[in-house]
C-alpha cells in the first residue's frame, strides 16, 4: 500500500543513511571550523595567557553545540544532498520506485530522521546550549575580546505597576546611574518623584546608595512636602543586570529564564525585549527547518544527472545559506518594527515551506 507505514528494510536503510552521513558530515565541518578558529585567536590566547584546559574545556566544547545548533540547517541540507544524490546516481531510487514504494512512501524514514534532528536541536536550544554559553561567553571577554564596560544611556523602565525610573546614563565601571529618577504614580496621578545626582548599586546588600537627593511627595491640598539630603539608600526591583542585557546575555538564559524575562521587559517597557523576542522565536523556528531542507533536497537530488552529485551539492549549499542568511536578515524586521516577532521569524519557514511544496511537487515520481 502506498502509505503503508509498517517499518521495512529500506526505512532503517534510509534512516541509517541520514543519521550517519549528518554526524561525519558534522564531525568533518567542526574540525575544520575548529581549526581556522585556532589560528584566527592564537594570538589572544597566548596574549592573554587562557589556560590549555581552559581553552579545550570552557570554550571549544560549549562551542560545538552552539556552532552545530547555530548551522544544523545547513548541514541537513548537505546531508540529505549527498547521499540521496548518491543513491539517484547508483539507480538505487529507480530501483526504490520500480518495486512499487511510492515517492510519497520513500520520504517516511527521510521525515522519521528529520524528526530526530529537530527534536535534537529543540532540546539543545532551550536547554543545553543557554547554559554552555554561560561559560563560552565569559570565556570569550576574560581571553579572547577586551572586557568593554558598556554604558546605558537615557534608561526607562518601569520596574513595578505604577513606579518608573529614569537614567540619563549609567556606567558598569562603578554600577552607577547618573541623574537618577523615581516617579510613583497611583490613578494616573503623580504623587512622588525622586531624583538623585547619582545612584551606585551595592551589589553585597542588593540596595542602592542616592547621593545628593531631592524627594518631592505631592498632596491632594497642593501643599507639596520636600526632603533632600547627601545620602540615602534605598531598596528597589532593579539591579546592575537590568543595564547590561544586550544579544550575548539572552543567549545565556533557559527556555524559562527567557520567558520570565521577557514579562519583566514588557511589564518595564524595556526596548530590550526585542533582543529576548529575537532569541525566543529563533530557538522555536530554527529546528523546525530539518522538515523543510529534508523534503527541498529529496526533491531536487532524487533524479539522476549527468553531472553527478557535484551539482546537486552546490544549489543545495547556495540554499541552505540562503536559508541562514533569512534568518538573520528578518530580525532587521523586527528592530525596524515592521513585523511582530513571531511572524518576523518564522517568516524563512513559511517562504521556504512554500518552495520545498512546489519543489516536492514538480520532482520525479
Amino acid at each position: 500500500m502506498e502509505f503503508d507505514l509498517k517499518p521495512r528494510k529500506l526505512d532503517l536503510y534510509i534512516i541509517g543513511k541520514f543519521i550517519t552521513t549528518f554526524f561525519v558530515a558534522l564531525l568533518l565541518i567542526i574540525g575544520i571550523v575548529i581549526i581556522f578558529d585556532i589560528s584566527e585567536k592564537i594570538d589572544d590566547f597566548v596574549s592573554k595567557e587562557a589556560p590549555l584546559r581552559a581553552i579545550i574545556f570552557d570554550y571549544y566544547v560549549n562551542f560545538v553545540p552552539y556552532f552545530m545548533n547555530m548551522f544544523s540547517p545547513l548541514f541537513v541540507f548537505i546531508t540529505v544532498i549527498f547521499f540521496t544524490s548518491k543513491m539517484a546516481a547508483d539507480s538505487e531510487i529507480i530501483a526504490i520506485l520500480s518495486c512499487g514504494i511510492s515517492f510519497h512512501r520513500m520520504m517516511v524514514p527521510y521525515i522519521f530522521s528529520a524528526t530526530l534532528i529537530a527534536i535534537l536541536s529543540l532540546y539543545l536550544n532551550l536547554f543545553v546550549i543557554p547554559d554552555s554559553n554561560k561559560t563560552r561567553v565569559d570565556f570569550e571577554e576574560k581571553y579572547i575580546k577586551t572586557r568593554t564596560k558598556g554604558v546605558g544611556r537615557n534608561v526607562h523602565y518601569q520596574i513595578s505597576p505604577g513606579e518608573f525610573v529614569y537614567a540619563e546614563s549609567f556606567s558598569t565601571w562603578n554600577n552607577t546611574a547618573y541623574r537618577f529618577t523615581l516617579e510613583r504614580i497611583e490613578n494616573n496621578e503623580l504623587v512622588s518623584k525622586l531624583t538623585a545626582e547619582t545612584a551606585v548599586y551595592n551589589a553585597k546588600k542588593n540596595t542602592w546608595t542616592l547621593k545628593k537627593y531631592f524627594i518631592r511627595d505631592y498632596r491632594e491640598d497642593l501643599t507639596d512636602k520636600i526632603r533632600s539630603g547627601k545620602q540615602i539608600d534605598t531598596t528597589l526591583a532593579l539591579s546592575v543586570k537590568d543595564f547590561q542585557l544586550n544579544e550575548k546575555t539572552v543567549q545565556t538564559l533557559n527556555y524559562d529564564e527567557l520567558e520570565e524575562l521577557i514579562r519583566t521587559q514588557e511589564m518595564r517597557g524595556d526596548a530590550n525585549v526585542k533582543l529576548s523576542l529575537i532569541e525566543k522565536h529563533t530557538r522555536l523556528a530554527l529546528p523546525f527547518s530539518a522538515f523543510i531542507l529534508t523534503i527541498m533536497g529529496v526533491a531536487l537530488s532524487s533524479k539522476k544527472r549527468r553531472g553527478g552529485i557535484g551539482w546537486n551539492i552546490g544549489i543545495g549549499i547556495a540554499l541552505a545559506f540562503t536559508y541562514i542568511l533569512f534568518m538573520r536578515f528578518s530580525q532587521m524586521f523586527v528592530y525596524t518594527d515592521s513585523l511582530p516577532p513571531a511572524v518576523a521569524l518564522w517568516l524563512p519557514n513559511i517562504v521556504f515551506t512554500v518552495i520545498a511544496a512546489f519543489l516536492y511537487r514538480i520532482a520525479p515520481k
